[in-house]
């Protein structure tokens, strides 16, 4: 619906412009030109309605990255390590309201599912393609590699938007070093 899609825009630019803690029901409703009572209609907060957005957000990282690896005539499957992180990172800095909330942890570590932290998430979802795109074989050592991998490219992206809010080169670098290492290790 539009209005909805209205208010999730409104959403992502106040975020840019003031984060989350500058963000209200009725500064969204005044941005999407709706009034208070349509914002209410859908959406019973600020944390439902950044919620819808994260999941909006999940869903075109998703789709970003399975077009990408269907159309990628990759020479070796490492190369899936740099699509991912080359459409985080494109994401960052391009999406409005990604850069302040990423997949939802500023709100709630488990935002996206209460089964589940926003991490756990994204790798079912990783794994998800990684199985169906890629060809990998369903195992528990793929949900714990991929679990791992997920983590520690987290920890290293977050840390490479620290200081820089384009992300330091060098990190972004040492973290697809990381995860190529790491996976190769166990999927070589």
């Amino acid at each position: 619906m539009a209005r909805v899609q209205r208010m999730l825009d409104a959403c992502a630019e106040l975020l840019d412009e003031g984060g989350y803690s500058g963000l209200s029901t009725t500064r969204i409703a005044e941005r999407a030109g709706v009034a208070i009572g349509s914002v209410y209609q859908f959406f019973p907060d600020k944390k439902a309605i950044t919620q819808a957005l994260v999941l909006r957000y999940l869903d075109m990282f998703s789709h970003r990255v399975a077009d990408r690896l269907k159309n990628g005539g990759f020479d070796h499957w490492s190369e899936a390590v740099d699509v991912i992180i080359d459409e985080y990172l494109d994401m960052h800095r391009n999406v409005p309201g990604f850069r302040s909330l990423h997949f939802g942890d500023v709100v709630d570590v488990r935002l996206l599912d209460t089964a589940s932290d926003n991490n756990g998430v994204i790798a079912a979802r990783l794994r998800e393609l990684l199985t169906t795109v890629a060809g990998a074989e369903e195992s528990e050592r793929l949900d714990r590699a991929v679990t791992v991998a997920v983590e520690a490219a987290d920890a290293v992206l977050k840390l490479a938007f620290r200081a820089d809010p384009d992300g330091d080169p060098d990190l972004i670098s040492e973290a697809k070093l990381m995860l190529r290492c790491y996976l190769g290790r166990h999927f070589a």
